[in-house]
Formats: C-alpha cells, sequence, structure tokens
C-alpha cells in the first residue's frame, strides 16, 4: 500500500484564528436597522477620532443606585464635518442574493471625489431608475467625506453607502434626489440623547503572543522550558491543532463593532457656550475646527481614524431624552 497523502488546509480557511488585519482602514457596515419612520432619513453619518474628555452629567438612569445623583464618565470626541450626498443605489433580490438594480449621480461632483470611483451618470438614467422602483428592495445613499475638511493631511475621500429608510420606496427616493450634490451635517440625522453603533478598525499591535493577544496564565516559574507558552497544544492522536487553541499572531487592527453608544453633545467648535478644544489641541489630531459629536464611552480606533456612526440596532428605546450635562472637563 502507498504511503497516505497529507492533506494541507484549504487557502482562505479559519485557520487557527480569525483574527486577521483588516482589508481596508475604512470598517464595512453589514446590517442596518428597520425604521417604522413615515419619513425617509439617511441612517449613518461618520467622523473622525480626536480624543477624550471627561463628562460630568446627572444620571438620568431610573432604578439605579446612582440616579439622580453626579456622574463622571468617559466621552470621546469626534470631528463630524458635512458628508457630500453623491448618489443613489436601488437594490434588488433574488434567489441569488442582493443586486445592484440602478445608479443615480449628482450631475456636479468635486474633481478630487470622481477621480476615485467610476460614474456611469446618463440624462435618462432617473427615468431609468424610477421605472424599476417596483422591483427596488433598498436604496442607499452613496455618500463622501474628505479628511481635509477635518483637517487632516489625507487627500483621499471617504466613499461609502448608507441605507435609506422609512415611508415607501417612492419617498425613499424622492427624499436623496432632492438632497443630491448637497452636504448634510451630524445633527440632521442625529440628535443629542440618542445612542448609535459605530463601526472603526482598531489600533494595531502587531505580531504578538498569547500572553498579550489571548490572556493566557503565565505557566511556573522554572516548570518548563518556556513561561510565555501554552502548556499544550492539544492530544497526541489525533495529532491536530485545533482552532480554539490560543496562538501567537496579529494583535489589533481588526474591524469591530460596537453598540449603544450615546450621543452626549452635537455641537459647532464657533459655539461660544461650549469648549471642547484643549489648549493647544488634542493629542496626534490638533485642533477640533466646525462641527463635532461627543459619545459617551470609548470609541475603537486610534486618533485621526475614521468612525462610522449607524442608528442603534440593538435596544432603541422609545422615547429619547437629552442628557443633563453639568461641565466637559478638556
Amino acid at each position: 500500500m502507498g504511503a497516505r497523502k497529507r492533506h494541507s488546509p484549504r487557502r482562505g480557511s479559519l485557520a487557527y484564528s480569525p483574527r486577521i488585519r483588516a482589508k481596508s482602514m475604512e470598517a464595512r457596515i453589514r446590517a442596518w436597522p428597520k425604521s417604522d419612520s413615515e419619513e425617509p432619513r439617511i441612517l449613518a453619518h461618520c467622523g473622525f477620532k480626536a480624543g477624550c474628555v471627561q463628562i460630568v452629567s446627572i444620571d438620568d438612569r431610573e432604578k439605579t443606585p446612582n440616579a439622580g445623583k453626579q456622574l463622571v464618565s468617559l466621552g470621546t470626541v469626534l470631528a463630524t464635518p458635512p458628508v457630500l450626498i453623491l448618489g443613489m443605489r436601488g437594490y434588488s433580490k433574488d434567489h441569488d442574493g442582493m443586486h445592484a438594480e440602478w445608479d443615480v449621480y449628482s450631475e456636479d461632483v468635486p474633481k478630487h471625489i470622481a477621480k476615485e470611483i467610476t460614474i456611469k451618470n446618463t440624462k435618462d438614467a432617473p427615468a431609468k431608475a424610477e421605472q424599476r422602483l417596483k422591483r427596488t428592495l433598498e436604496i442607499f445613499a452613496i455618500v463622501a467625506v474628505s479628511p481635509r475638511s477635518a483637517g487632516l493631511e489625507q487627500k483621499k475621500p471617504y466613499i461609502f453607502e448608507a441605507l435609506v429608510s422609512g415611508g415607501t420606496i417612492q419617498k425613499q427616493y424622492e427624499h436623496v434626489k432632492e438632497l443630491l450634490g448637497k452636504e448634510i451635517k451630524i445633527d440632521q440625522i442625529f440628535e443629542t440623547g440618542s445612542s448609535v453603533d459605530v463601526a472603526a478598525i482598531t489600533k494595531g499591535k502587531g505580531w504578538q503572543g498569547v500572553l498579550k493577544r489571548w490572556n493566557v496564565k503565565k505557566k511556573q516559574h522554572k516548570s518548563r522550558k518556556t513561561v510565555r507558552e501554552v502548556g499544550s497544544l492539544g492530544p497526541i492522536s489525533p495529532q491536530s491543532v485545533m482552532y480554539t487553541v490560543p496562538r501567537a499572531g496579529q494583535f489589533g487592527f481588526h474591524q469591530r463593532t460596537e453598540y449603544d453608544k450615546k450621543i452626549m453633545i452635537i455641537g459647532n467648535t464657533n459655539d461660544d457656550k461650549i469648549v471642547i478644544n484643549p489648549d493647544g489641541g488634542y493629542k496626534h489630531f490638533g485642533l477640533v475646527r466646525g462641527d463635532f459629536v461627543v459619545l459617551k464611552g470609548s470609541v475603537p480606533g486610534t486618533y485621526k481614524r475614521l468612525i462610522k456612526m449607524r442608528s442603534q440596532i440593538r435596544n432603541a428605546p422609545s422615547k429619547v431624552t437629552k442628557p443633563n450635562i453639568l461641565e466637559v472637563v478638556v
């Protein structure tokens, strides 16, 4: 009998860990909430991480020990320049999944944005789109944001899709059609007191061992040749290493989505009532100019990184209560 062939793992399989480097600096939003509102609205916006502040507010959570008392919490400041509505895209669905049915773009697209995407816009594109609205299941707005509008040095803009929800497909189409070529601000999509989900790429830490990567316990001193390794990789027979065994590898620079981040402040640096910039600006970012938002808690990613904000998909409350903020310590 011949020797048994040893099968190598398939390329692209799970291997030992799903923790791999993100493919892009821009996070991808894969799920969207459904709105019961009769008026259509865009469900996403974005910003750039600037720094952190301390927020002194009155705890508005009922039936908690600190209800009605002062609460000091961490806040993350995001510079949120206006986003440009480049166009819109309709999707239909069949047994093979979702497919792009039609595209409509604005006639006036800035040159630095037009060279980043392929725009096949024709004069009869809106007419063709209206004819295919019966087959359209979802409508997405194609938006673009320039990091330079937030005071950053990056020239290349970020372009992504944001779902339009609420009302009928016809209303959604008319709503985005009116916004083509216009800029929308953060306060036109979200309001103070509401919660959002944030998607971003975490801070990269390179190749790390199992202790830092998986929080494995150190072995006893002089018990083995090594202390900072896993005690056992698995049984001798069958001779294989399960994907659940902690292994060294890439740590950080992963795509992550965090849920239910409450919007504490939406403002503009031109407003004298709100002072959000420390003396000399934020470290690694500088001064925040223009529109900004302060989210309660931490946000994944390093400074200057793009943070996408989506309408809350989990535990959405029926009523929005605005926070009672006493002081912001920068």
